[in-house]
Formats: structure tokens, C-alpha cells, sequence
């Protein structure tokens, strides 16, 4: 397995990956990232922000098993999001989120002051995750929060 940047090509199969895991959630609901416009071009989409981008994890074959993102948020100059965090269920467990958002978060400490996250209770590994990784839970979303399913949210002093 190797992280590397996201490229035009994988653009199909993480969004294939963040649907299909949603589904699994019944989160393919509004609100969510399953209807973020940008989905079905993310390569192009965090390529055209300053201070963003995507990095997908791939097998041998170069095949894309997962993925996160960082992008500003808002208007906040000092804070970035880390975004669409998500592995196929075929490569869950194996520790791959944490190497991802190892990778995000080094990438973060070089641009922004704070790393913020939402998420949703359901999603248990990945908020027990957040919190080893020293993310500290916030009573509600940041102003300009465009998620509005999302019920938890996290920050982190990148410091």
C-alpha cells in the first residue's frame, strides 16, 4: 500500500468509495458528502484551491482503496478541514485512516493553525480515531459548516 496524490483518474472510484460507504451507513442522505457537488471531480477540485489536496491510498495494482482531504474552511485563514475520509470495506482495518490522515495532518501543520472535522455518531471507529489522534470534541460545527447532517465535530491545534 502507498499514499500518493489524487489524479483525474481515481476520481470514479473514490466517489464509487464514499458513496457505497455512506449507503452502508444509510447516510446517502442531504447533508452529506454523498451530495457534494464536487464529487465526481475531486482530483480537479482540490487542485484548484490554494492550500488543498487529496491523497488516495492504493494497492500494488495502483488501485484506490481510500482517501482524505484538507482544504480551508471558510473564510478562516488559520483553519483548515480535513475532508471525505474514507477506506473500502475491503482494506478497513488495517490501520489505513490513520496513515492518511498522518499524511493530512503533517500537510496541515505547513498551511493552518487548527484541523477541524465533522462527522457522525454512527461512525464509531473513526470518532474513537479522531480522538487518539488529539482531536478534541466541540459542543457544535464552526460557523460555515456546509454539512448540516453532521452531528459531531472536532478540532485540532496543529501546533
Amino acid at each position: 500500500m502507498r499514499i500518493r496524490e489524487m489524479e483525474e483518474k481515481d476520481n470514479q472510484k473514490m466517489e464509487q468509495i464514499i458513496k457505497r460507504s455512506l449507503e452502508s451507513f444509510n447516510l446517502d442522505i442531504p447533508g452529506t458528502a454523498y451530495f457534494d457537488p464536487q464529487l465526481s471531480s475531486l482530483a480537479q477540485f482540490y487542485k484548484e484551491q490554494a492550500h488543498a489536496k487529496y491523497w488516495v491510498a492504493v494497492n500494488e495494482l495502483d488501485e484506490v482503496i481510500g482517501g482524505v482531504g484538507i482544504a480551508p474552511f471558510g473564510q478562516k485563514k488559520e483553519i483548515c478541514e480535513l475532508q471525505k475520509l474514507y477506506i473500502a470495506p475491503i482494506a478497513q482495518g488495517r490501520g489505513l485512516s490513520k496513515e492518511l490522515m498522518r499524511v493530512a495532518i503533517d500537510y496541515a501543520k505547513e498551511h493552518y493553525t487548527y484541523c477541524y472535522l465533522e462527522t457522525l455518531k454512527e461512525l464509531e471507529a473513526a470518532n474513537a480515531l479522531y480522538s487518539k489522534l488529539g482531536f478534541q470534541k466541540l459542543e457544535k460545527a464552526l460557523e460555515g459548516s456546509e454539512h448540516n447532517a453532521m452531528e459531531v465535530w472536532y478540532i485540532k491545534e496543529l501546533s
